[in-house]
């Protein structure tokens, strides 16, 4: 199981400081069938007033390993320095393509959230069982990310909650700034609109 994510208390050292509306997001999240080989993965650039200020798209390997490779280059093909963090609507996309989340975090040197909206028992077993070959990577990718939070939002619902380079308080502020019905943050329910569009108008 995934050892719990310990976030240092320094990292919370400025939570007296809200977000300002300005403030901008990437906001992550994807559309996809099993019988895609590569899923759509849309970006969006959002401030805290909610305009949408930019887009990308990426475009994993179903059942691949390269999510965290597309989600980088995505990152520096938008070429914006004005983004403060990264939500992604979920680790584990494209068909088991496990997004290494710590070295998504170092290699942008962006905070990244990562919101999840179901329990889980896990997905230990499903990749031992579907991809036998290289399903210790796969696992140890899982691992390093962490443990979920399962973090209450202004709302009155809950999401849960995996953030590198940001601390746990700070990290649901921006949440509850992003959120403003429900319990999933814009830009990952306009980036999971498009990528729906995308994914049913066009061919691949």
């Amino acid at each position: 199981m995934p050892s719990s994510h310990t976030i240092p208390a320094s990292e919370d050292s400025d939570v007296s400081i809200g977000w300002k509306r300005g403030v901008r997001v990437l906001g992550v999240a994807e559309s996809v069938a099993r019988s895609d080989t590569r899923s759509i993965v849309a970006g969006i650039v959002m401030r805290g007033d909610l305009r949408m200020d930019g887009f990308g798209l990426c475009r994993p390997t179903v059942g691949g390993r390269d999510a965290t490779e597309q989600l980088i280059a995505l990152f520096k093909r938008l070429a914006r320095d004005d983004i403060r963090a990264i939500i992604l609507g979920g680790g584990v996309i494209s068909w088991f393509n496990v997004i290494d989340l710590p070295r998504l975090y170092e290699s942008t040197g962006v905070p990244v959230l990562c919101v999840s909206f179901e329990e889980s028992e896990g997905l230990e077993k499903y990749i031992r069982e579907y991809f036998p070959d290289d399903c210790d990577e796969r696992i140890e990718t899982l691992t390093r990310s962490g443990e979920r939070t399962l973090v209450p939002l202004q709302t009155g619902h809950s999401v849960y909650l995996i953030a590198h380079g940001i601390g746990l308080k700070r990290a649901k502020q921006l949440l509850n700034l992003f959120t403003i019905d429900g319990r999933v943050p814009e830009p990952v329910r306009v980036a999971r609109h498009i990528a729906a569009g995308i994914h049913r108008d066009m061919e691949f």
